[in-house]
C-alpha cells in the first residue's frame, strides 16, 4: 500500500475539535460545523448524590432572547417517585410532546460515560457502553450548531468525534474510549509495555494535541520502526492541533493511519510482532487517550 491510500474502514474515531475538560456548569459551546450523521458527542462525568435533574441540549443558535430552538433535548430526572428520561423538542418557543424512558441508566453518585451518535434519521444514546434510547428527529439536524449543558451533573470532558462506520464486535456503537486529563499515563514522555509482543488484530490507539512550537524536528513526526540494525520505519508528519493516530497489526505486518488516512503499511513476519514489546510518546504533544 502506498503512502496516501486510504485504509479499509477502522475501529477508530478522531477528534473533531479539541476536547474539553471540567467545564463549569451551565456550560454552552459551538460544534465547529454543526451536527451531521457520523458525528457524535461523547460525554464523560458524574451524577451529585442530591441530582434532581439535568439536560443535555443540542439547539439551533445560542441566543437568550429569543430562545432558540432544541432540536434534541435530554433530561434525566431524579427527584421523582419513579426516575425517568425525558426527550422532547423546542420549536419557536413551544415544546413538542415528550417522548418518555421510564428508567434510567444513570445513577446518583455513580460515574458514566455517555455517548450521542448522530444517525441520518434519529439520535442514538448509549451508557457505559450499554444502548440506552433512540429519538427521532424532530428538526433538520443540520441547524444544531450549539451543545448546552445544564442542571446537577458534573462533567469531566467533552469530546467531539468522527463516529467510523466499522462496526465493532457486533456493537451497534463505535467504541468511546474515555479521555483522561492528567493522568500519570498520559505524561510525556511514557512508555506501555507489551509483555506478549504484538498480535494480528491488536489496534493501537493514540488520541491528543501536537503542541505548537515543538522542540525540535523530531517532536512533529509519527514513526513506525520494526527492530534490528536493518529495520524498516515508516513516517507521517503531524501537524499542529488535534491527532489521531492509529497503528493496526494484522497477518504479515502493520498499517499506520493519521485522522483516519492511511499513511502507509510494513510487511513484518510473526515473530518480529513479538519482538515488538513496548509503545514509546515523546515529543510536544499533550495526550487524551491511549488505548490498546
Amino acid at each position: 500500500m502506498s503512502p496516501g491510500e486510504k485504509l479499509d474502514p477502522l475501529p477508530d474515531t478522531f477528534i473533531l475539535q479539541p476536547p474539553v475538560f471540567h467545564p463549569v456548569i451551565p456550560y454552552v459551546t459551538t460544534i465547529f460545523g454543526g451536527l451531521r450523521a457520523g458525528k457524535m458527542v461523547m460525554l464523560q462525568g458524574a451524577v451529585p448524590l442530591n441530582a434532581r435533574r439535568f439536560m443535555v441540549d443540542f439547539q439551533c443558535g445560542c441566543s437568550l432572547h429569543p430562545r432558540p430552538d432544541i432540536a434534541i433535548h435530554f433530561n434525566p430526572r431524579f427527584h421523582t417517585t419513579k426516575p425517568h428520561v425525558i426527550c422532547n423538542t423546542l420549536y419557536r418557543g413551544c415544546w413538542q410532546a415528550e417522548a418518555r424512558w421510564p428508567h434510567v441508566a444513570l445513577q446518583r453518585g455513580a460515574s458514566f460515560l455517555i455517548l450521542f451518535l448522530f444517525g441520518n434519521e434519529e439520535m442514538k444514546v448509549s451508557v457505559n457502553g450499554q444502548h440506552f434510547l433512540h429519538y427521532r428527529y424532530r428538526l433538520p439536524l443540520s441547524r444544531v450548531d450549539t451543545l448546552g449543558i445544564f442542571g446537577d451533573i458534573l462533567v469531566t470532558a467533552v469530546g467531539f468525534l468522527n463516529a467510523n462506520p466499522f462496526v465493532e464486535g457486533g456493537s451497534e456503537y463505535p467504541v468511546g474510549h474515555p479521555f483522561l486529563l492528567r493522568s500519570p499515563g498520559l505524561e510525556v514522555p511514557c512508555s506501555h509495555a507489551f509483555p506478549q509482543g504484538l498480535w494480528p488484530g491488536q489496534v493501537i490507539i493514540v488520541r491528543g494535541l501536537v503542541l505548537p512550537e515543538p522542540k525540535d524536528d523530531s517532536s512533529r513526526w509519527v514513526r513506525a520502526q520494526t527492530p534490528g540494525p536493518s529495520g524498516v520505519e515508516r513516517r507521517a508528519a503531524l501537524p499542529s492541533g488535534r491527532v489521531g493516530v492509529l497503528l493496526l497489526c494484522q497477518e504479515g505486518g502493520l498499517k499506520l493511519a493519521l485522522n483516519g488516512q492511511g499513511v502507509g503499511a510494513t510487511s513484518l513476519g510473526q515473530q518480529v510482532l513479538e519482538q515488538l514489546r513496548e509503545l514509546r510518546i515523546s515529543g510536544s504533544v499533550q495526550l487524551y487517550c491511549v488505548h490498546y
